[in-house]
């Protein structure tokens, strides 16, 4: 058939294409294949975690011991089971199972696998379900040409992603799919999952007879950070290290690991969830958790100058003059980690981290620029009161610009009994000091100069910071 437009308008997915291949099926483990594909889950009972998700009447539970077919998106981080429970939702409502990545393969084989659904339901009346793994990966376009086949009941659309939906996924595509949030598995799960993996003659390594102790294991677990996958794949490698009839000690499983990765999208969703773990930590004066939050950070490959502007951010939002050194310790990290740089210039932002933490904390000059920034916009006409204008020429001084002004320096007590504010605005008061660190020392000054200039500037001595 032609590549013409479908009656839907859309000619990205025309109704067939030539070359369409036969049905896909499921894809079957071998016993050759990675020790993660034998040991994939084939019914719910094996299935590891995700208990808000699959206990009884919860929602992806109740869908698949249904059998009804609906698209959804299935998100979560690698090695959590998205698409095990694709294939556990065809297999239970008997439909054909298309498995599809958005990263190899592109638009042609899309084509024909709507061509060969929509053979597939005229002939035996069967659905089809199309898994698309990192869906986040079409366009906003592709994305939007799967609607209407979707709506039609072409294909049921299961997409799986480790971005977040919200940020990836077009809004019409998510209101016709529900999300399904998979968590990372816990490292208990994992390594009870190791531990049949290791006894399971048929799809696991039984029949090599391979042990392990119990803290290898749990090692595995944890080190594996949530992704069955990964853990299994560390075993494999940690039995072959040992050979057949071999032991796996902690020193092996950390052998076979090599390298723990971090989990960190430094432009995704995770990027602003620990950016706001570390503001919020440091806000909450907690030094440790503000540094674990950096260490998590630079670990994952975080810019360090985004981290040094964050601190200073900190510094001037969170802190300001309840300890104006806040911002100095900031500046003067950003400066060390520029000249040091890593990991010498790491230790600079963790003392400005545990600095910023352990500072007493005022948002008052943040809330007063804020309303500031709001009168100046409602106010933006208003006069400069003429006394404190400048007035560099005659005629300007003959216009009264500058008449009646009093210098504070030469006033009784250095302060003149006048207003600064223009007409309208007279006596408003945006900051106000809080009652912690330094701005305590300020609200003395400010009530001082305020009695000042009520009472005519009497000719008190302003209280210092000791009074």
């Amino acid at each position: 058939m032609s590549d013409a437009p479908t009656d839907d308008g859309l000619s990205l997915f025309p109704d067939a294409a030539p070359g369409s291949r036969p049905d896909e099926g499921p894809a079957e483990s071998t016993p050759d294949a990675p020790l993660a594909a034998r040991m994939r889950p084939r019914s719910l009972d094996e299935v590891r975690g995700q208990g808000h998700l699959l206990g009884e009447g919860k929602p992806l539970r109740l869908m698949l011991e249904g059998g009804r077919l609906q698209s959804c998106i299935l998100w979560g981080p690698p090695g959590s089971g998205k698409t095990t429970l694709a294939r556990l939702l065809a297999a239970r409502a008997d439909a054909h199972f298309v498995p599809f990545s958005a990263v190899t393969e592109g638009v042609p084989r899309v084509r024909e696998i709507l061509a060969e659904a929509r053979t597939r339901r005229k002939a035996t009346g069967r659905g089809t379900i199309l898994f698309c793994d990192e869906i986040h990966r079409f366009n906003r376009a592709q994305q939007d040409a799967f609607l209407p086949h979707v709506e039609d009941g072409t294909i049921v659309l299961v997409g799986a992603t480790t971005e977040n939906p919200s940020f990836e996924v077009n809004r019409p595509l998510l209101s016709r799919a529900p999300v399904f949030i998979l968590e990372p598995l816990p490292p208990e799960a994992l390594a009870e999952l190791l531990a049949e993996a290791l006894a399971d003659p048929e799809r696991g390594l039984g029949d090599a007879e391979v042990s392990a102790e119990a803290d290898a294991l749990a090692f595995l677990g944890l080190a594996a950070d949530g992704d069955a996958r990964r853990a299994l794949g560390a075993l494999e490698g940690a039995a072959r290290l040992v050979g057949p009839g071999g032991h796996i000690t902690p020193e092996v499983a950390a052998e076979a690991l090599q390298h723990r990765f971090a989990i960190y999208d430094k432009g995704g969703e995770e990027h602003y969830n620990l950016v706001s773990a570390l503001h919020k930590s440091i806000r909450g004066s907690d030094p440790d958790a503000a540094l674990y939050w950096l260490a998590r950070m630079l670990r994952g490959g975080e810019d360090p100058g985004y981290i040094a502007r964050r601190l200073v951010r900190m510094a001037v939002e969170d802190i300001g003059l309840a300890d104006p050194a806040a911002l100095t310790q900031a500046m003067a990290a950003r400066d060390a980690f520029d000249f040091l740089g890593s990991p010498e210039g790491d230790l600079a932002l963790a003392q400005a981290v545990v600095y910023l933490a352990t500072a007493p904390k005022s948002n008052r000059v943040y809330r007063a620029w804020k309303g500031v920034a709001r009168a100046a916009e409602d106010t933006a006409s208003a006069q400069v009161p003429l006394h404190i204008r400048n007035a560099p020429t005659k005629p300007m001084k003959e216009w009264g610009y500058g008449a009646g002004y009093r210098y504070d320096p030469d006033e009784p007590g250095g302060v003149a009994a006048q207003g600064y504010l223009p007409e309208g605005l007279e006596g408003t008061t945006w900051y106000e000091p809080g009652p912690y660190g330094f701005e305590r020392d300020i609200e003395k000054r400010l009530a001082w100069w305020k009695a000042r200039r009520a009472e005519g500037a009497s000719g008190a001595t302003p209280p210092t910071s000791e009074g």
